[in-house]
């Protein structure tokens, strides 16, 4: 404690001089601050940032304020305090035992102390602006490295011991997790952050400093390590003959700068590794832990990352073993210590890229930071619970605990009675510890495993009562401080418990929770902590305050209201008596709410709105504003109030020096008032004069400032707990009144005096209460409602009705669970129930009857006329919950309908959106047309008008081309008149081929977009678009092209749309005719009607037709009458139309004409006469005349109608074959159509081709002016860094060159020493002058630090700096102090010349450490020299591959630009292959046809001088051949002769060679005889044709025959269903007038006909059998006169 105020003294600016403190209050504090001041005492808490080592005994970490140093063997705590606010970063050296932490003020500073002087060093003052993240200490050296947040995001290393920056660098938006030095080289750093690592190289010249970045390439989530891709200089240059050169993505992406250089498309993005931990080795390795499970080992200077691989276990990998995420690292001899999550300590034995590894510990805790001690004896285990373990490596032994904290806030804290010896505090988790006044230490924990929200402690027992957000308040037993437990629970309400106060005489707990209630306990455990009541306040509780009256037995409590939309705050005070302990029923009513007249309640408004209150006597409250920053003093009297009479006046504003939300606590004697407030600074005031007494800034702004503050009863401890920096800070008084405390004092003796005895008496029961158990169930999250709804209320006497069943279905059965307002209802309802139960059971009968009765009623309502009917709503006695639900209903109406109108109004705006955008702006609307009888659909092109900009543009492009195309002629007139007496005749007719060629100039143009509509003369020349202005225009002129040809098309549309109306309406008319036919003919035959469908008239699609609305249509009521007055008029005109008797008698007589028409004549019939039903024997002769004519008159009638009837049918084939012609022909027009369209398509494609080419074309021209771009933007880069780095070389050479001189001075002052300690010696006798020589010489070893003669240090001697020369001298000279003692004198020397020898000495050694120093220097100044030089080198060679990207850059747009893409039309077969292979191209090139023509009829010429050399050879070649050959002839002739000769020799002679011999012309006769048999052949073919062409001939005869008989049968047919028709008639007729002969007769008729019908149909199978004989010869016929066929 004595170093904590060590370290105050020696702080800068402490809080009581701070300018703030020096406001107007400080005219009132100027004398009592002098006599009266704060200390801090101890502090406790936990912070998740950096634990560090200060020396082997000490660990330190930040809490708040405050940097909390801990000795591990003694758990002492000593406190060092930032006094400007929270504590940032911080870091810890325990080689120099020395700290650095950053605050977090603007413009932060870092502080550098010594331990255990708690010294402040130096002050770092870099150009941060908000906070510093991380600061790093390095191993050898004073060096420090911080690296800075939002917004500079700046990486500096500091020299501390001169308070010096050496070097920054800055990286924006790079967020660092974790930052180290390498132990064994200072000049090395790495830095981390969640997805890279970043090694950081530190170059020094002489007095200047550089940080080199070098970036690692992390292995990508899978663990494999890909070299890196140099997006921005691809390795080789590809190009395509066709797409162009291969270009890098950030050029296709149009992007030059900084951006080109770094951008990476995301396809190429594979997410690395994440670093979670890391360390180094001590040989300058990291190993690095991933949050995917790897361990990865990286060379810091080669940047190379390998991936350490698991030696594979016998038996299997155990299940902790497999891949464990590691968040810390610690490295020594034996190997690698690490841990995660899991919470398991593992050692790593790494060798070569493999390691071992086995478990040393587990704690079952998230372990976040390892720590060895400087002597690598103790490993520190930090886990992110606030638990710190320890563990010896060397001893192998369990982990054991060194510190217990709790990483949740602290929630409150309060003294434990007396006051003077304990407190007690709580966490949000709720952990409940126990802590000694004295020095903090922490006695017991407790944890009651539910979040807290309020705590205190009782003046009249050692109980503590901690209330929760479920409404619950558990008290402890803290009668034995190291062993509190719970001992019971009260279950208040649903509502959080948000403060709870006790009174001074400790006998009442006032609980504020949410809504406005506030319950009232009995504190004591005599009473088991009784419920009291409670008070419900209309408006919102904002503070609470408790005040006890001793003499009059009163307990006032003040309650601070928030007073909605209106600048003022409420005071409600009312009092609790000690009747209310004793008779607590008198005072509260059934539900548990105290009386109003119990509790005395006033109320008071005054006129700021305050955020705090507490009242002292004499009606005095104080109250903290809100609205500004000052202490409002109001005396509660009628004098204060404003002209309104409830509003009092403040009567005193005391400004205070604080900001942002405070509040306000009052001392135990009344004597202090505490202000505490946002800003972290608490200040005392005197409650009388409300000068400030003292003020301390215990916590900050950034902590949340101050979350509760409370006195000791002694008045000599204050606790005050922070809001989120987790610290709990005791203050004692360091400087204060003898007489302030005397008061205090006898206050606390008095109260004692008056608790003394009730306190005892109040332990003993508390000591006997039994331990309460922890229910599971009832510590959940939210009561369990289903246990609620199942638990009904059980009564013997009572039916509990449903509503009642509602009610207490809200609270649970189970008192554990129930709260106590719950239970409280619970019985009222319970004893309402019992009390009214007989006339529950009356009102039930009776609501029985009236059931029955209107039941009653109902049936017989269903049962009489519809007339006297009544509704059903009539029976419904509860008017009021009908019109209720009937209003419910309606609003849900409205609001369904109003929900419909807005989804309809945002579909109609929908609608209109698209119909704008897809139809009106359309001026010609798509559309399409359908052929007739085949699946063919042809569709227009839907085309939008050219907007005025896109005509202005064509205009402008017409324009320019026509200027053009006029110069062009003018230029080549004046060439034509140039030329024109030069010109030879070939150039003519070189002229008149030309133009010959031009009617084939659509394969030059690339389309055929010329004979489709489209005017292509007004397109460039496809070998004239060089610039980029052309390709645009032409881009422009062939879009116009496309929409011309487009519009060609949908005009040759139109016309065969017209034409489709035109056919659908001729098909109309004579379908209209047709359906009269068929309606004479009687057939039911279903007619084609032709139509549009919506495709081919898409205004249909937006207009909705009647008959597609499948649902009613709503009618309002007037459209209903409207409707049924027009059914009524229609009824009555069509009853009046009927009621004609004119027309009613034509009906009925003529049916409705007055002649008959032609066409009735099928619906003609004669009536038989009336003698018809008599026997034919009795008829008479007349009657048998007039039967005669009678069956005359019938089949006349008969034949009319056959007649009649064949001229209606074949006006229907004629019509049928009309409609099927013209549908046909119009079919093959829709065809022609689709042909044409599809050849348009064509061309259309063609022309969009050349677009695409061109938009090609000018992209990668685009592409390659940005990668010109990007590449001279990269070069100015470069060359700026030449330029610095050509500076730097020759600004270090000339240092170089200074310092070599001065180097070499000093070599000769070093020996020009050597030789001046002889001549200075020179009296000295010979041999003592020998020996003090030797003793020149003699160098002493110099002393090593304790941690470098550590073997247990793994990094042993890192590698020092040339900084470590002034360490390395001083060392030296503490050396030399004991070889300067006189005991090393040679005898005989005097003691003044030995001084002197000394002295010597000493400057001779100085000066040789100086030259090893600047021998070192002078090296490293050499090797940045170097560095620099290897970086020019670099630099130049990438200033030449850019020069040479440039350059050839360049080729390729001048290739872009005379390489033009040239579309070709070829027909098929012109171009053919003879393999699949495509021929290379790419050296080829495209010129004139002319140059080929000219080069053709050269060749042709010589080619025809060679051919007639080489025929003349040839013919004289031939000469000779014939005469060799005439020759081999005759020779040959010579030996057939002779074998013909030998051969008629040896013949038989036969006829035929007796013939040829004889025979004077044999081969005449031959031939004769042979033009005799050709005859002979000619006259039979002949004759076979002849006989062929008779047979087909007759084969025709009888297929025409044929056909004529199926017409005959077809007619014999329809006549036989005449037939069977009127045979019918005549069965009838026959069977009516019993005419046996009529229909024997008719018998007989139809019997010849079937018989004629049997012979026709023989001789039709005849002539069939006849002809398929005659086709079988005719075969045969041809087969044997044309075997060959």
């Amino acid at each position: 404690m004595e170093a904590a105020g060590e370290a105050r003294s020696a702080a800068p600016a402490p809080a009581d001089e701070e300018p703030r403190a020096k406001a107007p209050g400080d005219r009132r504090c100027s004398s009592s601050a002098e006599e009266a001041a704060l200390e801090v005492s101890w502090v406790q808490g936990f912070s998740k940032k950096n634990f560090g080592f200060i020396n082997n005994q000490t660990v330190c970490y930040p809490c708040g304020n405050y940097i909390l140093f801990l000795n591990i063997e003694t758990k002492k705590t000593t406190v060092l305090q930032c006094q400007t606010g929270q504590v940032g970063a911080f870091a810890a050296n325990r080689n120099s035992q020395v700290l650095a932490f950053s605050d977090r003020k603007l413009n932060p500073v870092i502080y550098i102390y010594t331990f255990p002087e708690l010294n402040k060093l130096a002050e770092l003052k870099g150009n941060a602006q908000l906070d510093y993240t991380l600061l790093a200490f390095s191993f050898t050296g004073p060096y420090v490295a911080s690296y800075s947040s939002i917004p500079e995001f700046v990486l500096s290393v500091w020299n501390w011991q001169e308070n010096i920056l050496l070097c920054s660098e800055t990286q924006p938006g790079v967020t660092a997790t974790s930052l180290t030095f390498n132990p064994m080289n200072w000049q090395q750093l790495c830095f981390v952050n969640e997805s890279s690592l970043t090694i950081w190289h530190i170059e020094r010249n002489n007095d200047e400093h550089h940080l080199k970045q070098n970036p690692v390439k992390l292995p990508d989530g899978q663990g494999s390590v890909s070299p890196r891709k140099d997006l921005f200089f691809p390795v080789s240059h590809s190009e395509d003959p066709y797409y162009g050169p291969d270009l890098p993505v950030s050029a296709i992406a149009g992007l030059v700068g900084d951006e080109a250089e770094t951008f990476m498309p995301r396809n190429y993005i594979k997410p690395s590794v994440h670093p979670t931990a890391h360390c180094w080795t001590a040989t300058s390795e990291i190993y690095v832990g991933c949050k995917e499970g790897y361990v990865l080992a990286i060379d810091a200077e080669t940047c190379s990352v390998s991936v350490l691989q698991q030696k594979p276990l016998p038996g299997g990998k155990p299940k902790d073993l497999q891949k464990p995420v590691l968040f810390a690292m610690a490295f020594c001899n034996e190997g690698l210590y690490a841990a995660g999550s899991e919470g398991i300590l593992f050692f790593y034995h790494v060798k070569g890229l493999q390691y071992e590894m086995k478990i040393c510990a587990d704690i079952l805790q998230p372990i976040s930071s390892l720590i060895f001690s400087p002597d690598y004896t103790i490993l520190l285990l930090v886990t992110d619970q606030g638990t710190v373990y320890t563990y010896k490596p060397a001893q192998s032994g369990e982990v054991v605990k060194l510190l217990d904290a709790c990483s949740s806030c602290f929630l409150a804290a309060d003294f434990l009675t007396p006051g003077n010896k304990y407190c007690v505090s709580v966490t949000i988790s709720g952990e409940v510890q126990v802590w000694l006044l004295e020095d903090g230490t922490c006695l017991s924990k407790l944890n009651i495993d539910i979040e807290a929200t309020a705590m205190a402690c009782c003046p009249s027992s050692n109980s503590v009562a901690v209330g929760t957000k479920r409404g619950q308040i558990y008290f402890l037993d803290v009668t034995k401080v190291e062993a509190p437990r719970v001992v019971h629970r009260i279950f208040l309400s649903k509502f959080p418990v948000l403060s709870l106060h006790y009174d001074q005489s400790g006998q009442f707990l006032i609980a504020r929770a949410t809504e406005g209630h506030i319950f009232i306990l009995d504190a004591r455990p005599s009473k088991l902590f009784q419920v009291l009541g409670y008070v419900v306040l209309a408006d919102e509780v904002l503070d609470l305050s408790v005040a006890s009256d001793f003499k009059n037995d009163l307990v006032e409590v003040v309650v601070l209201l928030k007073v909605a939309e209106v600048q003022r705050a409420t005071l409600e005070i009312f009092c609790l008596s000690s009747a209310l302990t004793t008779d607590n029923d008198k005072y509260v009513n059934a539900q548990g709410m105290l009386n109003a007249s119990a509790i005395k309640k006033e109320q008071y408004d005054l006129d700021y709105p305050l955020s705090s209150a507490v009242r002292l006597k004499d009606n005095i409250v104080y109250g903290y504003c809100t609205c500004a920053p000052f202490i409002c003093k109001y005396h509660l009297s009628e004098e204060n109030m404003l002209e309104d009479p409830s509003v009092f006046l403040s009567e005193k504003r005391t400004p205070s020096n604080q900001f942002g939300p405070g509040f306000l606590c009052l001392s135990p004697n009344s004597r202090w008032l505490a202000s505490a407030a946002k800003d972290g600074v608490l200040f005392i005031y005197h409650t009388f004069t409300m000068d400030i007494l003292a003020q301390k800034h215990s916590h900050s702004y950034q902590g949340g400032g101050i979350r509760s503050v409370v006195f000791s009863l002694d008045g000599k401890f204050i606790l005050v707990n922070g809001e989120n920096d987790g610290a709990l800070v005791c203050l004692k008084w360091k400087k204060i009144k003898k007489t302030e405390v005397k008061e205090a004092a006898f206050h606390w003796q008095s109260l004692l005096a008056i608790l003394n005895k009730p306190t005892l008496n109040e332990n003993i029961v508390l000591k006997s209460m039994a331990e309460w158990q922890f229910d599971p169930e009832s510590t959940s999250e939210s009561l369990p409602e289903e246990k609620f709804k199942e638990a009904p209320v059980k009564s013997s006497n009572v039916e509990v009705t449903e509503e009642d069943g509602n009610i207490t279905s809200l609270y649970s059965a189970s008192t554990n669970d129930m709260t106590w307002i719950g239970q409280k209802i619970k019985k009222v309802i319970r004893e309402e129930t019992q009390r009214f139960a007989n006339q529950k059971k009356e009102l039930q009968m009776g609501i029985k009857k009236l059931r029955k009765t209107i039941q009653k009623m109902m049936l017989e309502n269903e049962q009489v006329p519809d007339i006297e009917k009544l509704e059903q709503h009539e029976f419904n006695l509860d008017i009021e919950e009908q019109e209720r639900a009937q209003a419910e209903a309606e609003r849900e109406v409205a609001r369904a309908r109003k929900e419909i109108e807005m989804e309809n109004l945002a579909n109609r705006y929908l609608q209109d959106v698209i119909k704008h955008e897809c139809w009106d702006a359309m001026c010609v609307k798509g559309r399409a047309v359908k052929c007739f009888r085949m699946a063919c659909e042809v569709k227009n092109y839907p085309l939008k008008g050219h907007s005025e900009e896109e005509l202005e543009t064509l205009e402008k492009v017409l324009r320019l081309k026509k200027i053009e195309t006029a110069d062009l002629k003018v230029q080549k007139k004046n060439l034509e008149t140039e030329s024109e007496t030069v010109l030879p005749k070939e150039e003519g007719e070189k002229a008149e081929e030309a133009m010959a060629d031009d009617s084939a100039s659509d394969c030059l143009i690339g389309s055929l977009s010329s004979q489709y509509g489209g005017d292509t003369s007004i397109l460039y020349h496809q070998w004239d678009l060089h610039t980029r202005e052309q390709k645009v225009n032409q881009i422009v002129l062939l879009k116009d092209i496309i929409y011309k040809v487009k519009t060609a098309f949908n005009k040759e549309f139109d016309i065969v749309a017209q034409q489709k109306e035109q056919e659908i309406a001729r098909v109309k008319e004579r379908n209209l005719r047709i359906r009269e036919i068929l309606a004479q003919l009687d057939l039911q035959v279903e007619v084609w009607e032709p139509a549009l469908t919506d495709d081919e008239i898409p205004e249909q699609a937006l207009t909705v037709q009647d008959s597609e609305i499948k649902v009613e249509k709503y009618l309002t009521q007037q459209e209903r009458e409207k409707a049924e007055m027009l059914a009524k008029l229609e009824m009555e005109r069509h009853l009046a139309a009927m009621d004609n008797e004119r027309l009613r008698a034509l009906n009925d007589m003529m049916g409705g004409v007055l002649e008959i028409k032609k066409e009735d004549i099928l619906k003609m019939d004669i009536p038989p006469p009336p003698f018809i039903s008599k026997p034919e024997h009795v008829w008479s002769d007349e009657e048998k005349k007039i039967f005669r004519e009678h069956e005359k008159k019938v089949k006349q009638l008969n034949e009319e109608k056959e007649n009649y009837r064949r001229a209606l049918e074949n006006e229907l084939k004629k019509l049928e074959a009309s409609i099927q012609e013209t549908t046909q022909n119009f079919d093959e027009t829709v065809c022609k159509l689709s042909e044409r369209k599809v050849k348009i398509e064509m061309v259309i494609y063609q022309e969009e081709l050349k677009i695409v080419n061109l938009i090609y074309a000018l992209l990668l021209d685009e592409e390659l002016d940005t990668r010109e771009v990007g590449l001279h933007n990269f070069l100015m880069k470069k060359e700026k860094d030449k330029v610095k780095t050509a500076r730097t070389i020759q600004t270090t050479k000339n240092k170089i060159e200074a310092y070599i001189d001065t180097y070499e001075n000093a070599i000769v002052e070093e020996k020009n020493l050597e030789c001046g300690f002889t001549k200075e010696f020179a009296d000295v006798p010979a041999n003592l002058f020998d020996e003090l020589f030797q003793l020149y010489k003699h160098r002493p070893k110099t002393p090593m630090t304790e941690i470098l003669h550590d073997t247990a240090n793994p990094y042993g001697d890192g590698s020092g700096s040339a900084e470590d020369y002034k360490d390395a001298l001083t060392l030296l000279m503490k050396a030399m102090d004991k070889l300067d003692s006189p005991e090393h004198m040679p005898n005989g020397l005097d003691l003044p010349m030995w001084e002197h020898f000394c002295l010597a000495r000493r400057n001779k050694m100085e000066s040789e450490e100086l030259v090893k120093w600047m021998a070192l220097t002078l090296a490293e100044m050499q090797a940045f020299l170097q560095r620099r030089m290897d970086d020019n080198e670099k630099i130049k060679s990438e200033i030449e591959d850019i020069f040479q990207e440039l350059t050839w850059l360049q080729e390729e747009k001048m290739k872009l630009q005379l390489n033009l893409t040239v579309q070709f039309l070829l027909k098929q077969g012109q171009v053919e292959l003879e393999s699949t292979e495509i021929p290379d191209y790419s050296d080829a090139i495209l010129i004139n046809k002319s140059v080929i023509e000219e080069l053709n009829c050269s060749i042709m010429a010589q080619g025809q001088k060679k051919i007639a050399s080489m025929v003349e050879c040839k013919e004289f070649s031939k000469g000779i051949f014939q005469l060799e050959w005439e020759h081999k002839k005759m020779r040959m002739q010579i030996d057939d002769l002779k074998q013909k000769a030998r051969d008629i020799v040896t013949l038989p002679i036969s006829k035929d060679r007796q013939l040829f011999l004889t025979v004077l012309n044999y081969d005449s006769r031959i031939a004769h005889h042979i033009s005799v048999m050709e005859e002979t052949l000619g006259i039979m073919d002949k004759l076979h044709k002849k006989n062929v062409k008779n047979r087909q001939k007759r084969i025709k005869e009888l297929e025409k025959c044929i056909s004529l008989k199926e017409e005959a049968n077809y007619e014999l047919s329809l006549e036989l269903k005449e037939m069977l028709v009127s045979v019918s008639e005549r069965r009838h007729i026959f069977e009516a007038a019993d005419t046996r002969h009529v229909s024997e007769k008719i018998a007989k008729q139809r019997y010849r006909e079937i018989l004629k019908q049997k012979h026709l149909r023989g001789l039709v199978k005849e002539q069939e059998e006849q002809f398929e004989i005659l086709q079988a010869e005719v075969e045969r016929l041809k087969s044997r006169t044309f075997p060959i066929l």
